[in-house]
C-alpha cells in the first residue's frame, strides 16, 4: 500500500491548515481571522486533492479515509471552536459557563456526517445533507466579516456576534443539516451547456453577485441559496 503520493500530501496539507487554525483560536490571543483564512486554504486543498487524484488516476480507499480524517479537523473541529469562542464572548455563556461547551456538537455531527458519507452509496453523484466544508463557510463568515468591514454588520451577521441564544440555535440547525436527508446540488458540471446545469449556473451567478455586494457577509446567504436551490430543483426533477 502506497502511503505517500501527491493527492495524499495535499490532503495532509488540508489537515495541517485545520491544526494551525485551532492553535490560532485557542492561543493566548485568539485570532479567528487568521484561523478562518487557514480554513479557506484547507478548503482549496480539499478540492485539489480530489482533482489531483483524478488527474493522476490515483485512487485508493486509503486516500478516501485520509480525506475524511482531514475534514474532521478542518471542517469539524475548527467551526466548533469558532462557534464556542463566539459563544464565550456572550453574556449567556459568562453567566452559565457550561453552556460554552454546547457548540462542540458541530464537531460531533460533522464526524457523523463524514462517516455517513463514506458508507452511503447514494452520495456517489451528489450530496445528501450539508457537506462539512459548506457548513464551515457559514461559521467563518462571522469573524471574517467583523475583521474586514468598518460598517455595521448586516442583520444576518450581527445577532451571532453577541447573542448566545442565536449562536446555540444556529449550532443546532447546522448540525441537523449535516446529517439531514435533504438532497443537495452536486457541484460537478455536466459539460458547459445550460441543460442539466441550470441549478449550478444559478448558484454560481447568485454567489458572485452576493459576494460582490456583501463580501464575506455573503457566505451565510450563499449557503441559504444553495439549500434553497437544491430543494427547488430536486422537487422539479421528481
Amino acid at each position: 500500500m502506497k502511503l505517500f503520493n501527491l493527492p495524499n500530501f495535499i490532503t495532509m496539507g488540508n489537515a495541517l491548515c485545520g491544526c494551525l487554525a485551532i492553535t490560532f483560536i485557542l492561543g493566548d490571543q485568539p485570532d479567528l481571522f487568521t484561523a478562518s483564512l487557514l480554513v479557506l486554504a484547507g478548503a482549496v486543498l480539499d478540492f485539489f486533492d480530489g482533482f489531483a487524484a483524478r488527474l493522476l488516476k490515483i485512487s485508493s480507499p486509503l486516500g478516501g479515509e485520509l480525506d475524511s480524517l482531514a475534514d474532521v479537523i478542518t471542517f469539524g473541529l475548527v467551526p466548533a471552536f469558532i462557534a464556542r469562542h463566539l459563544l464565550l464572548q456572550t453574556e449567556l455563556a459568562q453567566t452559565y459557563p457550561l453552556i460554552g461547551y454546547f457548540p462542540l456538537i458541530i464537531a460531533l455531527f460533522s464526524a457523523l456526517r463524514l462517516a455517513k458519507f463514506n458508507v452511503d452509496t447514494r452520495q456517489s453523484l451528489g450530496f445528501i445533507g450539508l457537506p462539512t466544508p459548506a457548513n464551515t463557510l457559514l461559521w467563518i463568515a462571522f469573524p471574517l466579516t467583523v475583521a474586514t468591514t468598518s460598517a455595521p454588520n448586516p442583520f444576518w451577521i450581527a445577532p451571532f456576534i453577541s447573542n448566545g441564544y442565536a449562536i446555540m440555535v444556529l449550532a443546532v440547525i447546522s448540525s441537523f443539516l449535516l446529517i439531514s436527508e435533504i438532497p443537495l446540488i452536486a457541484l460537478k458540471f455536466k459539460g458547459f451547456g445550460w441543460k442539466g446545469n441550470e441549478s449550478k449556473f444559478v448558484l454560481v451567478a447568485g454567489s458572485v453577485v452576493l459576494g460582490a455586494i456583501f463580501q464575506f457577509a455573503a457566505l451565510p446567504l450563499i449557503l441559504v441559496l444553495y439549500v434553497g436551490l437544491s430543494v427547488v430543483f430536486n422537487n422539479k426533477s421528481n
